[in-house]
């Protein structure tokens, strides 16, 4: 069967830098614990594994901001720890806690025992991808993402999120070639499982660097940015006659930016630490722009909520020939207020238009 039209397809568009009639906008996190109706379908799911598990769960919480907001895309709902789960490795999310790892990699033996995991082991993800693209309808485009290899990597090591990375940057600097092994691993894994994700209907693809923002000088091209960038030159790009563009997010990349524009991808995102319209110059145009919004200001209340969403669209430039996507420059906050959140969706949408040239 052949895929529904797509109806909305400007934020392909900006990704790919061709001419848009406003600037797009989705949120990182934007299917969450700050929607009512989220938490009521994680409550009859029983836990997030549960909900991420199962391929209609999956879509029905997708869908859920679309139907409070006009966004220009969804997300699909999963986490970036499936890949090392998939290993073995034994995810669970603890209420209030976060995902933990049962079995976390410290020892060489346990770097040694680590395999690219069966793709079908996954397959309750890709069932969501093609559920989630049924129910959208042609809506709207359809995300999908991964964890970059280093941020994977710190998780299987530290066993959970760290405030110091003490486990992960002991076995770098004792071990740099435990934690290559370990990498190339997370590279061939994750460039299957974006694929996987593209084959089922993902039409475009983001991977999160949440952790290369911790690395020095040297070491984030070395131990991050170079595995990253197999991934990006393994993957699909064309699908349904179209580009799928991909977006790398490195949080705390703001020093590397000309690095991270010059390993593949179609568009970068940038946390709110970076002025957009510097970004432009230092990388050139050569890739679009994703964010930037200090997820902190939808708690300012609306007059604060517009002017920061318009300082960021200035920061860009005019709006046109594309080449920015609007986001958060992280997550959305688990507190805010579902209503600041339709107000920055306007505010973006109705300044943009009249910022056009």
């Amino acid at each position: 069967m052949s895929a529904p039209v797509l109806q909305n397809d400007v934020f392909l568009r900006a990704l790919m830098r061709e001419p848009v009639p406003y600037t797009p906008i989705w949120l990182m996190r934007q299917a969450g614990r700050y929607l009512p109706e989220y938490n009521e379908t994680r409550g009859r799911a029983g836990s997030f594994m549960g909900l991420a598990q199962n391929p209609q769960y999956a879509s029905e919480v997708t869908l859920q901001p679309l139907e409070r907001f006009d966004l220009d895309a969804a997300i699909l709902f999963s986490d970036i720890l499936t890949v090392p789960h998939a290993m073995g490795l034994g995810l669970d999310f603890a209420i209030g806690e976060g995902p933990r790892f049962a079995h976390p990699v410290r020892t060489e033996a346990d770097v040694q025992a680590l395999a690219v995991p069966d793709m079908e082991k996954l397959r309750y993800v890709f069932d969501a991808v093609a559920t989630i693209r049924r129910d959208l309808n042609g809506r709207v485009p359809l995300i999908g993402f991964a964890g970059s290899p280093w941020t994977i990597g710190c998780y299987m090591v530290e066993g959970k999120g760290s405030d110091d990375y003490r486990l992960i940057k002991t076995m770098m600097y004792s071990r740099p070639d435990l934690v290559h092994h370990m990498l190339e691993i997370n590279a061939q894994a994750t460039q299957q499982y974006l694929n996987a994700q593209i084959d089922a209907g993902a039409q475009a693809v983001m991977i999160f660097d949440s952790w290369g923002g911790v690395l020095g000088e040297g070491l984030f091209q070395e131990f991050s940015l170079a595995y990253t960038r197999r991934v990006v030159a393994g993957l699909t790009r064309e699908r349904e006659g179209r580009k799928v563009p991909v977006i790398v997010f490195t949080k705390g990349g703001g020093l590397w930016l000309e690095d991270i524009a010059g390993c593949g991808c179609d568009a970068m995102g940038v946390d709110w630490t970076v002025n957009l319209g510097s970004a432009r110059a230092r990388v050139q145009d050569k890739v679009a722009l994703q964010g930037n919004l200090d997820p902190m200001a939808l708690f300012g209340g609306e007059p604060a909520i517009r002017r920061e969403a318009r300082r960021v669209l200035d920061g860009f430039g005019q709006v046109g020939a594309g080449g920015h996507a609007f986001n958060l420059g992280h997550g959305i906050s688990r507190f805010t207020p579902p209503e600041s959140v339709g107000i920055l969706v306007d505010e973006v949408h109705n300044y943009s238009r009249a910022f056009h040239v």
